[in-house]
Formats: structure tokens, C-alpha cells, sequence
């Protein structure tokens, strides 16, 4: 078990007038050692706190007096600080498996822990979930959790688990469900396994065992080209519409009997299928739209400031599809678990331009472009066949799509969370130089792109842009609000939308 180190301390904070530092290592906090993110805050919630440091080889008490719920101003390294919980399933749809090598170590870590579910929102199949972990999470009220369901049936869900547990295992989320934990779940659906009769049997058997839930999103799996399964392959047109009728038509048995309607398809689907997105009111909430449901009609509503963007939350970290891996050592990340088309969490609009491009023959210094200089917006297709018809509303010609095909990946890898620099620095080397190019946060983890590159290496300057319509917006140059000059319909999924953008 490792302990805390901190690797920031907030200037002015509490910690910081008594002589905390970086680096320090925090053996304990008022005799207790935290086990984990989660423990750590509640112990340095505290308004008389004594922390055992250790620093340069020697041991230190602090004691520090502060406000009760004042915050300590001490960030720490890891969301883990015993072993995680690795995942010992063998889904064949799981995108860990499907990396490329030659990656960051991080992110060949797969999770299967609650706690992680908790503090970043990773989906768990409870299948290393125990009774002590049961006690936490209701004594310790952590929720909302996270659930992949993909099955009810218990053969079908072992099966695609490859995990004999798997047949069991959701009597966890009875048993959440029964101690009133708030929990949203979902079902990664593979065309030929758990479509068609079997996605019918499990939003049947969800209506009949499991009616407590948040609410279900049903998404489509990811393929890389890296794939070693014979069976993963991606849906057809017609296969995503049917999973689109599927979910409509149990969505109106949700809420004749439970008054909502529970289930929603990934936009993805809507987006695969070509059909139109429902309108926003369909979403109440949007409470998964980080699992792209929603996406697209939140981010409108956000650009045409119908709607709020949600803040950061209070580590102040935002966006990559695989935060949790640099974050907390591990991730619990299933591709095909969300349909990312670059929106994320949002915050004002704080441009970060490249300055420097690394090469063989050494740096060079980016200068950044005007503000009124045309712009070019970068996303990848599933975001660009969104955003398409919103920037027409606009009536902006200087704005353009700047759209980046998945090289990297492959597959039917084409969501913005998943761009990379090589693929992003291949596409930007063939745009004209001088014009502003913004980069959506949500490809980034720490500044870096999952195939260990940062923005100073793009061959262009960009300006890094929370993944929200309020950022777009204020990059823009844009009024608070803006009219509607089309009807809420027109933001729909035709498949041809983004041709024109390339």
C-alpha cells in the first residue's frame, strides 16, 4: 500500500501556512491512513487536523487548525492509494484489449472498481464486488455508481463477460438498488450477441428486477483495427435503427409503468441510423450525458445559451477519454461504453496556444493567429456530422470544420475523445497556416494525446477549448445568447452531413 504525496499545494491554503510542501509524503491524518481519495477527503475535512509527513527521509507531525469543511488546499497524487482492483473479466468488446502497443503503461490497466465508479464515473460489473464493499457504499453514502449491465439474462452476461461470475454478480446491484443507492447503468451492445431478442429480454428483465435504476444507456461498441475477435464487428444502418426502435418502444413501457422512461440509446446510434436526434426535453437532466446520451442536443442547447455547461468538478480536471488512468493509476474505460463526440465538461473560455513544435532539427516558435483571422474547428466525424448543422446556424463562413479520420485506431473509431496528435498533426499540416485552429480538451489527459504527444508538437498552433457549446461559443467571439435560426428539428443525424466539411 503506498501512501499520499502531495504534488500541489494551493498558495494561501491552510496546508500551505503550515509548511506542507510538494513532494511531502502523508503517512497519516489524525492517526487513520487514508486508503484512498475518498477517505482522504473525508478525513481532511476536519477542522483540527494532525498530519504525519515524511519528507526527504525524515518524520514530521503538522497540526493545522481551519475552518470545518475549509479545504485543506493539498492535491495528491493518486485517486488510489492501495492496490486497485483490476478487472478479471475477458469481455471480447473491452477497447483495453484492443490498444495498439507502444502505449503509456497506464493505460493497459483494467479497472473493476467501485470506488473508481464513484470519483470518475468508470462503469464496474460488480463481479469483485464483496459485502465489506456493499457496507461502504451505504455507510459512507458513495454515489451515484456506475453499473455495466449488457445482459440480464445470466448465461448471456457470462458469456460476453467470459467470467463465470458474471452469471451472478448483478445481485450486487440488487442489493445497491435495495440500500436506495443511486445507480445508472448500462448495456454495451454487439451486433449478433446481445441485440435483437436478447436487448428485448434485458430491458425486460431490468423493468422486472432492476426498476430502481437511474436510468440504462444502451451504446454501441467500439472496434479498433486492432481487434483480435472474430465476432466484434460494427452495426449496419438498419441493425442501429432497430436498436433505436427498440429502446423508443420500451422507453414508452417506462413510463406507463415507472412515469419516466429509463432507457436511452447513445447518440451514436441516432448518428449510425441517420435518424434525428430527439428534442432536448426527451433527456430531463441529460444525467448520462458523459456516456454520450444527449450530447448533442446538451451541447446546442449550451451553444445557444439555452443551457448552462456543468462546471469542472472540485479536482479542476476535465476531458480525456481516459482520465482515470493518469489520475488514479488505472481505467475503467470500455469503448463502445460511451459515444464521445467531443463534448465534455465545460468551464470559460481559457484559450492554451502551442508555442513549440519539436522536430529533429529543434524547436520552433508558433505564433499565434489573429482573433479575427478565420477559424478552423477540429474534431472527428461523429462530431463533425454534429456540429455541421449547428455551425450553419451560425452564419459564420469564417468558421469552418477541420475533420480528422481515426488512422491511429482504426475501425469505427471516430469519436473526438479518441483523437491523437499523429493524426491530428497529418490533417493540420495540409491547412493554411495563419488561421486559428481550436482543439477540444477531450482528446487530452494531462496535456498529452493518448499516443503520448502534446498540442507544442502539432505542426499548426492551437487553442485548447473546453469541449462545451458555452466554450465554442465564447472562442467564437459569440453573444451570450443566441437566436434559434432554425427549428429545434433541424439538428439531426443524416449520414451525408459532414461531407461538405472536409
Amino acid at each position: 500500500m503506498s501512501v499520499p504525496r502531495v504534488v500541489a499545494v494551493l498558495p494561501g491554503s491552510p496546508a500551505a501556512r503550515a509548511g506542507i510542501v510538494e513532494g511531502d509524503e502523508v503517512f497519516a491524518v489524525n492517526g487513520t491512513v487514508p486508503r484512498d481519495l475518498i477517505e482522504w477527503r473525508v478525513l481532511v475535512d476536519e477542522p483540527s487536523l494532525a498530519v504525519e509527513l515524511g519528507r526527504g527521509g525524515l518524520d514530521t507531525l503538522v497540526e493545522i487548525e481551519k475552518r470545518a469543511g475549509e479545504p485543506l488546499g493539498v492535491e495528491v497524487h493518486s485517486a488510489l492509494f492501495d492496490r486497485v482492483r483490476t478487472c478479471d473479466n475477458h469481455c471480447e468488446f473491452c477497447f483495453i484489449y484492443q490498444l495498439p502497443p507502444g502505449l503509456r503503461r497506464s493505460l493497459y490497466l483494467k479497472d473493476d472498481d467501485y470506488r473508481l465508479s464513484f470519483l470518475y464515473g468508470n462503469f464496474t460489473t460488480l463481479t469483485r464486488f464483496t459485502e465489506a464493499d456493499l457496507e461502504r457504499v451505504v455507510t459512507e453514502k458513495l454515489a451515484p455508481l456506475y453499473v455495466s449491465i449488457h445482459a440480464t439474462d445470466h448465461d448471456v452476461r457470462a458469456s460476453m463477460l467470459r467470467n463465470r461470475r458474471g452469471a451472478t454478480s448483478l445481485r450486487w446491484l440488487r442489493a445497491l438498488l435495495d440500500h436506495g443507492v443511486e445507480v445508472h447503468g448500462q448495456a454495451v451492445v454487439c451486433p449478433g450477441v446481445n441485440d435483437g431478442a436478447v436487448l428485448d429480454d434485458t430491458l425486460a428483465g431490468v423493468l422486472d428486477r432492476f426498476p430502481e435504476l437511474a436510468s440504462l444507456a444502451v451504446v454501441p461498441l467500439g472496434v479498433s483495427r486492432y481487434t483480435t475477435e472474430a465476432r466484434m464487428r460494427t452495426h449496419t444502418a438498419a441493425e442501429a435503427a432497430a436498436v433505436v426502435d427498440c429502446v423508443e418502444d420500451w422507453q414508452g413501457v417506462f413510463r406507463s409503468v415507472l412515469g419516466h422512461p429509463l432507457v436511452f440509446a447513445a447518440d451514436e446510434y441516432y448518428l449510425l441510423a441517420g435518424r434525428p436526434f430527439p428534442p432536448a426535453p426527451h433527456y430531463g437532466d441529460f444525467p448520462m450525458v458523459e456516456d454520450g446520451i444527449g450530447m448533442a442536443r446538451a451541447f446546442e442547447a449550451e451553444l445557444f445559451g439555452l443551457r448552462e455547461a456543468p462546471a469542472a468538478d472540485e479536482t479542476g480536471e476535465r476531458g480525456g477519454f481516459f482520465r482515470s488512468a493518469d489520475a488514479g493509476g488505472s481505467t475503467g474505460l470500455t469503448v463502445g461504453c460511451g459515444a464521445d463526440l467531443s463534448f465534455s465538461v465545460g468551464a470559460d473560455y481559457e484559450p492554451y496556444r502551442g508555442v513549440r513544435s519539436g522536430s529533429s532539427g529543434g524547436a520552433r516558435l508558433h505564433i499565434g493567429a489573429s482573433r479575427s483571422a478565420p477559424v478552423g474547428v477540429l474534431t472527428a466525424p461523429y462530431g463533425a456530422r454534429v456540429l455541421a448543422p449547428l455551425l450553419a446556424r451560425l452564419g459564420r463562413p469564417d468558421v469552418r470544420l477541420v475533420v480528422v479520420d481515426n488512422e491511429f485506431f482504426g475501425g469505427n473509431v471516430a469519436v473526438t475523445g479518441l483523437m491523437v496528435g499523429a493524426d491530428l498533426a497529418r490533417v493540420l499540416a495540409g491547412e493554411p497556416e495563419g488561421h486559428r485552429y481550436l482543439l477540444p480538451d477531450v482528446c487530452l489527459t494531462q496535456g498529452r494525446f493518448l499516443d503520448g504527444t502534446e498540442p507544442s508538437d502539432l505542426p499548426r498552433p492551437v487553442e485548447i477549448v473546453p469541449t462545451d457549446g458555452r466554450a465554442l461559443r465564447s472562442a467564437l467571439g459569440l453573444p451570450d445568447t443566441l437566436p434559434a435560426a432554425l427549428p429545434d428539428a433541424a439538428l439531426a443525424a443524416a449520414p451525408d452531413a459532414v461531407g461538405a466539411t472536409r
